[in-house]
């Protein structure tokens, strides 16, 4: 992690002041919740997913029935907005812009792209999509034009450090700074009044022709912040609640995530912490990034994620798979803006090879996870905590409050005064026995992850006493006999007599396991446990609230999500 500083030299020698921390909006103090707030993102790298090719020849494709289908999907798991980009004309993987107002002629069309916005709003999702302000491809017409005009092009002022002196790997005769040391993305001069204005005008169009909801800012820990502030006050004016989110790595997410510029950047950070903390079973790591991640944004809800286009899958990360169910309950529960990268639901993998990221971005077909709904564990999870996400606002407004912290059992609540969502987690390859307090007197305790239970009581369990009491007089008998057997065998052995008389007692074995048996039957009846079973217990945490203490017994690697009121 970088050291942050107060203060941020530029490259030009001047120093800009780091935005001053605010009090939260009217909009907070008023306890209304823009969209955004509550929002569930299904993050799409269209170019990848639809199986485009990866060089921009200029052969048109048609993929936005196929989007559709996956706008649907993102729906039916209870997501409630998409961010999709890179989407607009470019050469290549997306991010050298080659027209910021015409739609990837490898995705289709305006047109299309404008009915697919439509269709997202008809269903319930807002859109976001990449704003890629800090560079261009080398095809942009500007940066053609200062190839083919030189030091005549009205466009020289356009990039940054535009030096004639120089030259580089294309053997244009000149030199210009670019984003990570790649020529092909050369870096536009936010400074310019000309360049803002014309990415200010490609907004507007981008809100006037297509209606779109948010712009995700690729590299805006790169972005001057100057530009990001006018920005948030023209966004502001176009369109309510119009989101703006920053591509941000390292540093103190505040800086750039606050009420002058962004409402929101990506938690790279928590995204690091969610599964290092699991593959070293070391919770401390992931609750320490909680509660200094929520002293330094003062409420403001980071983007969260377990993955997306950029770095390898979470089910590649993690050394133990059994931990996808943990890592998707932090994901949805911690502070923060959720968001599920295509096919990760359904435990996709995908590393970094020889460099390149498209393995990371991979052509997926809905048809070949028809049935994950029902059958695959994660999409299940992904979908019943959208679900959660909508009815339980703890999870969205609740307070923090970490309530138990080991290296492999972590409980916090989402807290309001008389109620919450407890979440208790279980990296350990044995079950766990967990004692959580509750922070207010809690009568109630709900799982909200088991099946068929009623929102605000517990189900009331069926009486089965006599039931259990036939059976403990039976292993009574049982036990009667055997000690009777035992009886006999020491007579023998104390009389020194033969030891083939031992076949007087030859049910003796079989009345031993009979009780064993016996005895597991008498637990499986009370609701409690056969300790050799870890199968059923690997299905079935078990809660229980007694005296204002939650009790939870947890599988292994495994956690849930409590309901719990006075």
């Amino acid at each position: 992690m970088e050291k942050v500083f107060p203060r941020r030299r530029h490259r030009e020698g001047t120093e800009e002041e780091a935005p001053k921390r605010t009090p939260q909006s009217s909009r907070r103090r008023r306890n209304i919740m823009a969209w955004y707030d509550s929002a569930v993102f299904y993050h799409i790298y269209p170019l990848g997913l639809c199986g485009c090719a990866r060089e921009n020849k200029g052969e048109p494709e048609e993929h936005f029935d196929q989007l559709t289908a996956w706008a649907d999907h993102a729906r039916d798991l209870e997501c409630t907005a998409i961010y999709i980009g890179p989407l607009f004309e470019s050469e290549g993987h997306g991010y050298e812009t080659r027209d910021y107002r015409m739609v990837d002629r490898r995705l289709g069309t305006n047109e299309d792209f404008k009915k697919w916005v439509a269709h997202c709003h008809e269903i319930g999702l807002k859109v976001i999509v990449d704003g890629v302000f800090n560079h261009t491809g080398r095809s942009f017409f500007a940066f053609q034009d200062l190839k083919a005009n030189r030091e005549n092009s009205r466009y020289r002022d356009w990039y940054c450090n535009v030096n004639f002196w120089g030259n580089n790997e294309y053997n244009d005769g000149f030199s210009y700074d670019n984003w990570g040391g790649y020529n092909l993305l050369a870096k536009l001069n936010l400074r310019n009044p000309e360049v803002k204005n014309y990415h200010f005008d490609t907004v507007r169009f981008w809100v006037q022709e297509f209606d779109i909801d948010g712009i995700r800012l690729d590299a805006a820990d790169v972005l001057d912040f100057d530009f990001m502030r006018e920005l948030r006050h023209l966004t502001d004016s176009l369109k309510p609640e119009f989101w703006l989110m920053g591509e941000v790595i390292h540093g103190d997410y505040s800086r750039w995530a606050n009420n002058d510029m962004l409402h929101s950047v990506t938690n790279y950070e928590l995204h690091k912490g969610l599964y290092s903390g699991h593959n070293d079973h070391n919770y401390f790591e992931i609750a320490h990034s909680i509660k200094r991640l929520n002293d330094i944004c003062r409420g403001i809800r980071l983007y969260t994620f377990v993955d997306n286009h950029d770095v390898e899958r979470i089910a590649t990360k993690l050394n133990n798979k059994e931990h996808l169910f943990d890592v998707t309950l932090l994901l949805y529960t911690v502070p923060g803006i959720p968001s599920i990268y295509y096919g990760s639901e359904f435990c996709v993998e995908g590393r970094k090879e020889q460099g390149s990221d498209w393995s990371l971005r991979p052509c997926l077909h809905l048809s070949d996870f028809g049935d994950a709904m029902e059958t695959n564990e994660v999409t299940k999870l992904c979908r019943k905590l959208g679900r959660l996400k909508k009815e339980y606002r703890e999870l969205t407004d609740g307070r923090y409050q970490e309530l138990l912290l080991t290296n492999r059992q972590f409980a916090f609540g989402r807290l309001f005064d008389n109620s919450g969502v407890i979440v208790a987690l279980n990296n350990d390859d044995a079950p766990a026995h967990l004692e959580i307090p509750v922070p207010f007197a809690a009568s109630v305790a709900v799982d909200l992850l088991a099946e068929d239970l009623p929102r605000e009581q517990e189900k009331e369990p069926e009486d089965r006493t006599p039931e259990i009491l036939d059976k403990v007089n039976q292993a009574i008998a049982l036990t009667a006999e055997i000690d009777d057997g035992f009886r006999k065998m020491y007579g023998h052995v104390n009389a020194k007599k033969d030891l083939e008389e031992f076949c007087l007692i030859p049910d003796l074995p079989s009345r031993i396991r009979d009780l064993a048996a016996l005895h597991d039957e008498i637990y499986r009846t009370a609701g409690a446990k056969d300790a050799s079973d870890h199968g059923n217990l690997a299905a079935c945490p078990q809660v229980s609230m007694e005296n204002g203490r939650l009790s939870v017994d947890l599988p292994a690697n495994r956690g849930t999500v409590i309901f719990v009121k006075n």
